[in-house]
C-alpha cells in the first residue's frame, strides 16, 4: 500500500485556470511572510471595496424565512419573471420562464450548455484571447476548443471571415464574450449581426457570455445578441457578479432564445442537468428582482466622478507615458489588457515576468497566456483598485520592464 496513487484524469491535462493559479497561490506564501501585493488578478469587486446596493442585500434578508427547502430546478419563479421582463426591456422578445435557467453562477451554467450539447470530438468556437473557463469546460466535457483571433490591432475584435472559414462538420457552436473578458472590447452590432447570420448559415449554436453587459464607457454601446438573433439558437448568460458587485452571491442566469422547436431537446437536456444538482441558492436568487430594479445604477461607477471610470482613466493615462506598454482602451468590462510594444525584450516569457514582477515589486496580476493566447506579450489588470493603486501598478511595472531590458542588453549587444 506503500505505493499506492491515486492518479487524477487525464482529461485535467490540458486545464488551467491561471488567473487562480500558481502565481497566486506564490502570492498567498508571500502574504503569509508578511509581504504587502498589490493584487490585480481577479475581478473581485467586493476585495476593493465595491459593494452590491443595499437593496440586493435587504430583498435576501427579507425572504430568509423562505429559503430553507430545496426549489425548482429552473430557479425560483419569481426571479425567472423578473428575467422575462427585463430581457423584454432590452428588446429580447419571445422569452418565457420556462427557457430561463438559474445557476450558482455563470460558471455553473457553463459547463451545463456544454455538457448538454457535446459529444466527444465536438468543436467549439472559441475567442482568443477567451476567459479559460469555456476552454476548461469545453475539454471536460468531450469538446475541442477552436479559437478565434482577436488581436489588438483590430482592436481585439473578431472577424466574421475568418471564424466562417474555421468552421468544419464537427463545429457545434460559437462562443461570444461581450463586453470581453480580459480584453474590454465590446462588439459593434453590425459585427454581432454578421455573426448571427454566420451561425445560421451553418446552423451553429450562439452562447453569449454577457456577465459584463452594463459596463462600458465613453460612447460604447451594449447590445445583447438575443435581440439580434431572432430564430436562431441562442444562450445568453448573465449575474449578479459583476453588474451588481455580487460575486460572493453565486448567483447567475441562462436564458434560451430561438426558434422552441429547435431548442426543445436542449431544453431538456438542460433541465435534466439542473435537476440532477437539484437547485441553485435559494437566499441569493431573492436578490434579483431588486437588482434588475437597478440596472442603471452601474453607471454612478463607470462615468465621469465614478470609480471606474477614474481607475480606467489613470491606466490609459499612464500607458501613454510607458517606454514599455501599449494598450486598446477598454471599452467595456473591468479589465485592460496591455501588451509589450513589439521588438522589445524578443523572447519575452509573460509567466516568468509575472513571477518576477510578484518576488520583487510584489504586483500579482495575470499574464496573458493565461487567457490560451499563446505566444503572448499581454498582461490582464484589473480596473476595480482606485486610480491612486493603479498609478502606483504601472509605476512598478515600468521599473520591472527596465531592470528586463537592462538585463537583456548585454546578451543582444554581444550577439
Amino acid at each position: 500500500m506503500s505505493d499506492f496513487r491515486l492518479a487524477p484524469a487525464t482529461r485535467l491535462d490540458q486545464v488551467r485556470y491561471d488567473i487562480r493559479g500558481p502565481l497566486s497561490q506564490r502570492a498567498r506564501e508571500l502574504e503569509q511572510q508578511g509581504v504587502d501585493l498589490l493584487r490585480i488578478n481577479i475581478g473581485n469587486p467586493a476585495r476593493f471595496d465595491l459593494h452590491p446596493p443595499a437593496a440586493l442585500r435587504e430583498a435576501i434578508a427579507a425572504h430568509l424565512h423562505e429559503a430553507d427547502a430545496y426549489g425548482h430546478e429552473l430557479g425560483l419563479e419569481t426571479a425567472r419573471a423578473a428575467l422575462v421582463a427585463d430581457a423584454a426591456a432590452r428588446g429580447i422578445h419571445g422569452l418565457d420562464a420556462e427557457h430561463v435557467f438559474i445557476g450558482n453562477g455563470v460558471s455553473e451554467l457553463i459547463d451545463m450548455a456544454l455538457r448538454a450539447l457535446l459529444e466527444p470530438g465536438d468543436e467549439v468556437l472559441l475567442p482568443c484571447p477567451d476567459y479559460p473557463l469555456w476552454s476548461a469546460a469545453t475539454r471536460l466535457n468531450g469538446g475541442v476548443p477552436r479559437y478565434y483571433d482577436c488581436p489588438a490591432s483590430r482592436g481585439h475584435l473578431p472577424d466574421a471571415g475568418e471564424i466562417e472559414a474555421m468552421i468544419t462538420p464537427r463545429t457545434r457552436a460559437l462562443v461570444l464574450i461581450n463586453p470581453n473578458n480580459p480584453t474590454g472590447a465590446v462588439y459593434p452590432r453590425a459585427l454581432l449581426q454578421q455573426l448571427v447570420t454566420l451561425a445560421a448559415r451553418h446552423g451553429l449554436l450562439l452562447l453569449s457570455d454577457e456577465i459584463y453587459d452594463g459596463i462600458t464607457y465613453d460612447d460604447a454601446q451594449f447590445t445583447p445578441l438575443a435581440a439580434l438573433a431572432g430564430d436562431v439558437p441562442c444562450l445568453s448568460f448573465g449575474g449578479l457578479s459583476k453588474l451588481w458587485r455580487a460575486c460572493g452571491y453565486r448567483v447567475g442566469w441562462l436564458q434560451l432564445t430561438g426558434a422552441h422547436a429547435a431548442l426543445q431537446p436542449l431544453r431538456d437536456a438542460l433541465q435534466l442537468l439542473a435537476a440532477l444538482r437539484l437547485c441553485a441558492n435559494q437566499m441569493g436568487q431573492w436578490a434579483i428582482p431588486a437588482a434588475l430594479r437597478l440596472r442603471d445604477e452601474i453607471q454612478t461607477l463607470t462615468t465621469p466622478g465614478g470609480r471606474l471610470h477614474a481607475t480606467r482613466a489613470a491606466l490609459i493615462e499612464g500607458i501613454a507615458r510607458s517606454e514599455f506598454l501599449d494598450v486598446v482602451a477598454p471599452r467595456g468590462a473591468i479589465y485592460a489588457f496591455p501588451a509589450l510594444r513589439d521588438g522589445l525584450l524578443p523572447g519575452f516569457d509573460d509567466q516568468a515576468f509575472a513571477l518576477d514582477l510578484l518576488e520583487h515589486e510584489h504586483v500579482l496580476l495575470t499574464p496573458g497566456s493565461g487567457f490560451n493566447l499563446a505566444n503572448s506579450r499581454h498582461l490582464r489588470l484589473t480596473l476595480l483598485p482606485e486610480p491612486a493603486i493603479m498609478a502606483e501598478v504601472l509605476a512598478r511595472l515600468e521599473r520591472a520592464f527596465a531592470r528586463h531590458a537592462q538585463a537583456a542588453a548585454p546578451r543582444y549587444a554581444h550577439g
